[in-house]
């Protein structure tokens, strides 16, 4: 992913994040927040929120992976230097996830 395609997943990413955070905001904020692991689980387990949930947690590493990989291209001029920092955060970003 290059060019334009990055520079819009990239704002893509940016934008579902934040109508996901103000929501589990406004959302817990109204509601409070849950008391212990269970309720936790069942917050979680509501179709809506665990759908919204695991696609927040594919567009964070999205965003990481475009963001990061553009300042290690734009900065980091050894290319054996580059690629093997792009290796890294490539595992680091799929142990994450």
């Amino acid at each position: 992913m290059q060019g334009l395609r990055a520079w819009v997943a990239q704002r893509l990413s940016a934008v579902y994040l934040l109508l996901y955070s103000l929501y589990l905001a406004g959302r817990l904020g109204g509601e409070g927040l849950p008391g212990d692991s269970a309720a936790w689980r069942a917050f979680l387990a509501e179709p809506l929120m665990g759908s919204a949930t695991l696609v927040l947690v594919l567009m964070l590493l999205l965003h990481a992976w475009v963001g990061v990989r553009d300042v290690l291209i734009d900065y980091v001029h050894p290319w054996r230097l580059r690629l093997a920092l792009l290796a890294l955060l490539a595992g680091a970003l799929l142990l994450l996830g």
